[in-house]
């Protein structure tokens, strides 16, 4: 691929550099001069170069730049930030007008779809969502993922109120890989469907986030086979002439949890040496869904009846605190040379998986305890290195911890409480060297490796007589696991403004290893054995950007995607977010087999379980892109093949499997066809395979026209279909496919005006194509049988005092008691649950919504911002696939921000 671009144009030479500049004017939009806007030129990732101040003409100059692609960005107390991408050749002296608005601010410039390169997002091959720092803020009143809402082609996931991700193109979790400022921070023990530490960076850390939609392997490597999170970091303000002092404070409070929260951001610059300080902090408290009531609470799966009997209004175990920060430093030690150094915390305490208590299966136990997250790197940029333009160095170390403390039984006071700590820490290392040649070409030649090592002792306890027994973890404690790759990037304007070219060429290495010696020893036995694996494979993209006329791009990708089993995938064994999973040696000592669904209904497909190989994909778009002076418009269509799909399906056990030992776990029952269960979880115990091929293809479009000087409409829509290539059913992908959706914006902000106020919406179509594995799902649709009903009539509810206790005061006797609000007994309630059925999900289908909603902002001179937001005013129920609770109900959200 890069080959051909390469025999496409045989001038690739190297050749000496010689330096540029850029100059420019800044104005209002009434034409007016802007004077003492601060103009930063930028290098990816978030390298500030120099600052400049306009002068009382409203121009500015940047002298002896180096050749290569810039963001220029323009801030000015008062006046919403432009940012603008900048290509500069040897020798080329560049001439901008840039103007400053009051209104929203619109970002059109990535610095994350193509390392070390700052582009126009319309030429770039692949679609990119770009959301920045003040939609962040307004969108963010719970969690990070948060900044999904209002996006083309990607959604939000909420397993719990804590746990949660975004969805690209139908994937997330282990198919979505996150970056920040350049560095992964995705690990290989990060957990299959949900993303336990990704809501764990605060909205206030960030100056942006870029969702690049489909495959990009070529330049992120492994796991990036739906889509990749770009997480940017704020950066501080250099100084001029003298050093200079700027600072934010944000403070929200929102009505549907009762949170409150905000941060304070201190930065310090001269001409050479830049620092930021932000502090952060949240309480978030009950959350009230729509109407009060939680349409999957285990009172409505297992007795229906309706939440309000045991949640009052407000949802139980959903509220928690947040809190962290982040310092960066960034100083030129000489004019061709930075230096930065970067370090954040986060940290989530009091948080609990809501989905398995009161909002699922009705159990006791399931904190999630000390979720914390520690990042560090360091970067060195040199500029004019031998022959290229541009060396970038940076070394990291990333550390994410939990425990998790479980009780299963569907509340069963005597059941074992399980607890699995986990902390995973990753050295990485990763660098790039890139050179501008003749003819607006960019080579890029880069590499990464990052070693993860997890620590995961667990144990459980016995709450009758406090006996402590060491257990196998999720994954094997000690596991090593090693991502590497070398990657070669070319860009070729072919013909100015009119044609180019993009491409890259990866080569990936990944190697597992979890060793017996690391187990203790329990009964004279290991807790697990040795286990190892080391795959290898090429990935790659080629795209074009065509410009017939002004205005109009159209863009074609190719992209073949990658992705190695990882920690999880490999070595899970314990109580993930679709129920109990095994890992396929426990699987195969009891001569498992794949089952061919993910529900009790399963039958073997006389498959063994097999230890996993990797997944790769095929993916095609093409966009049609058009933007004058009032209109912006894209449509896209994409198709992404998935080989060698690694689904989630049900264990198929020999008959017999009764009583014997599944990961610290008794099966206590296994139905005909061979599916088994155990105390941890309702539905049957799962296992991962690679099983079949799975087609995902869609349709994107998004639209923005300024109506007027004052009025703006704006919306888009997604349509995203998933299904097995071979039984043309939805797949069993974890999280599930989002249903069809649009989003609809009216703004008014009349011109030379302090306030502004806009109406939207969000829409969504029935999700009638749920897999056995969502349906299953507590999150999504929830299985509920004639046995679960009783578990949780004689524990989980009379633990709670909805079922009345046996003679003896005592839960789960088997005595015959009644239900008290309805003085019904378990015979005639599970009678009316289920009719003459045996097992039936709580819900076959995704319901529609419609959310309509308003909010308004108000100036206070030219520091201060007042805005409010009244969400979801009919107080409409709503969830999307893989939620673990319903979103919120009528509420109101008010902001304050202060700059200075």
């Amino acid at each position: 691929m890069l080959i051909f671009l390469l025999v496409l144009h045989p001038s690739h030479t190297f050749a000496q550099q010689s330096n540029g500049a850029v100059s420019g004017l800044v104005s209002d939009v009434t034409g007016a001069a802007v004077a003492g806007a601060s103009v930063t030129l930028l290098r990816a990732p978030q390298i500030v170069v120099k600052t400049v101040i306009t002068d009382g003409e409203g121009r500015f100059k940047f002298t002896a730049v180096a050749s290569g692609n810039y963001e220029l960005r323009v801030n000015k107390t008062g006046f919403s930030e432009r940012n603008s991408a900048v290509q500069i050749d040897q020798g080329e002296v560049v001439e901008l007008k840039l103007e400053l608005g009051v209104g929203a601010v619109v970002e059109e410039v990535s610095v994350t779809a193509e390392t070390g390169q700052a582009q126009d997002k319309d030429l770039l091959v692949q679609q990119i969502n770009i959301v920045n720092a003040s939609e962040i803020l307004q969108r963010t009143t719970g969690v990070l993922a948060q900044v999904a809402d209002e996006e083309v082609g990607v959604s939000l996931q909420r397993t719990s109120p804590t746990l949660g991700g975004i969805s690209v193109r139908g994937l997330l979790g282990r198919s979505v890989a996150t970056y920040m400022d350049g560095v992964r921070v995705t690990q290989s023990s990060g957990r299959g469907g949900i993303s336990t530490f990704f809501n764990l960076t605060d909205a206030s850390n960030l100056r942006s986030v870029e969702v690049l939609r489909g495959p990009n392997s070529a330049q992120y490597g492994s796991d990036s086979l739906g889509g990749t999170i770009s997480l940017v970091t704020r950066t501080p303000q250099f100084g001029t002439l003298t050093p200079e002092w700027h600072g934010e404070f944000n403070t929200a409070s929102t009505s549907a949890d009762n949170s409150f929260g905000g941060n304070t951001l201190l930065s310090y610059g001269t001409q050479r040496f830049g620092a930021l300080v932000n502090i952060s902090g949240r309480r978030v408290n009950s959350l009230r869904p729509a109407d009060g009531l939680d349409a999957h609470a285990a009172v409505t799966r297992f007795l229906g009846l309706p939440s309000s009997v045991i949640n009052g209004s407000r949802l139980p175990d959903t509220s928690f605190r947040q809190y962290g920060g982040n310092a960066r430093v960034q100083f030129v030690p000489r004019n061709d040379q930075q230096v930065v150094f970067y370090y954040q915390r986060g940290q989530q305490d009091g948080g609990k998986r809501y989905d398995q208590l009161l909002g699922g299966d009705g159990n006791l136990v399931a904190d999630l305890r000390n979720l914390m997250g520690d990042l560090f790197y360091t970067r060195y940029l040199k500029q004019n290195f031998g022959l290229f333009d541009n060396l970038s160095l940076a070394f990291s170390l990333n550390s994410q911890r939990e425990e998790r403390v479980n009780q299963g039984g569907q509340g069963q006071s005597t059941g074992v409480i399980t607890h699995e700590y986990e902390r995973t820490t990753t050295g990485g290392f990763n660098f790039y060297v890139d050179k501008r040649l003749p003819g607006r070409n960019t080579f890029l030649l880069g590499g990464d490796i990052y070693r993860d090592r997890v620590n995961s002792p667990a144990y459980q306890l016995n709450p009758v007589n406090s006996a402590v027994t060491l257990t196998r973890p999720r994954v094997p404690s000690g596991s090593r696991y090693i991502n590497a790759g070398l990657y070669a990037q070319h860009g070729w304007e072919a013909v100015p403004e009119k044609l180019r070219f993009s491409g890259a060429l990866r080569y990936s290495v990944a190697s597992y290893r979890s060793r017996a010696l690391n187990s203790p020893l329990v009964g004279g036995r290991r807790l697990w054995e040795n286990d190892s694996l080391r795959v290898s494979d090429f990935s790659g993209r080629f795209g074009v950007v065509a410009s017939p006329f002004k205005g109009f791009f159209t863009t074609f990708n190719y992209s073949r995607g990658f992705r190695a089993p990882s920690i999880t995938d490999l070595g899970t064994l314990g109580l993930v977010g679709n129920g109990f999973e095994v890992d396929f040696a426990a699987a195969a000592a009891l001569g498992g087999t794949i089952g061919t669904t993910a529900d009790q209904n399963a039958v073997s497909t006389g498959l063994p379980v097999r230890q996993l190989k990797s997944e790769s994909s095929n993916s095609f778009e093409a966009s049609f892109r058009y933007r004058n002076g009032r209109l912006d418009t894209d449509l896209t269509f994409f198709l992404n093949d998935l080989l060698d799909t690694v689904v989630t399906q049900s264990l198929i056990l020999p008959a017999g499997a009764v009583g014997r030992s599944l990961g610290g776990q008794t099966i206590t029952s296994q139905a005909a066809n061979g599916t088994v269960f155990v105390p941890a979880a309702t539905s049957p115990v799962l296992v991962r395979a690679n099983f079949g091929d799975t087609r995902i293809n869609g349709i994107e479009y998004t639209l923005d026209y300024k109506l007027s000087n004052d009025w703006a409409f704006g919306g888009n829509f997604t349509l995203i279909r998933a299904f097995d290539k071979t039984t043309g059913l939805a797949p069993n992908l974890e999280g599930g496919i989002p249903p069809a959706s649009v989003f609809l914006r009216l703004r008014y902000q009349p011109t030379r005006k302090n306030y502004w106020i806009e109406a939207y919406s969000t829409l969504a179509t029935r999700q009638n194509r749920l897999s056995t594995l969502n349906l299953a799902d507590r999150r999504t649709g929830g299985t509920r049988t004639r046995t679960q009903i009783q578990n949780f009539f004689r524990r989980g509810a009379c633990e709670r005092g909805l079922v009345g206790r046996g003679p003896d005061g005592r839960c789960g006797t088997g005595d015959e008691t009644v239900l008290l609000a309805t003085n019904e007994t378990l015979a005639q309630v599970q009678n009316r649950v289920l009719g003459t059925a045996a097992t039936a999900p709580l819900f076959p289908y995704l319901p529609g919504y419609g959310l309509f909603n308003l909010r308004a902002g108000i100036r206070l001179g030219e520091r201060a911002l007042l805005s409010f937001d009244f969400e979801n005013i009919g107080d409409k129920s709503y969830r999307g696939p893989g939620w673990g609770l319903d979103g919120p109900g009528r509420s109101i959200t008010a902001r304050f921000q202060y700059r200075f």
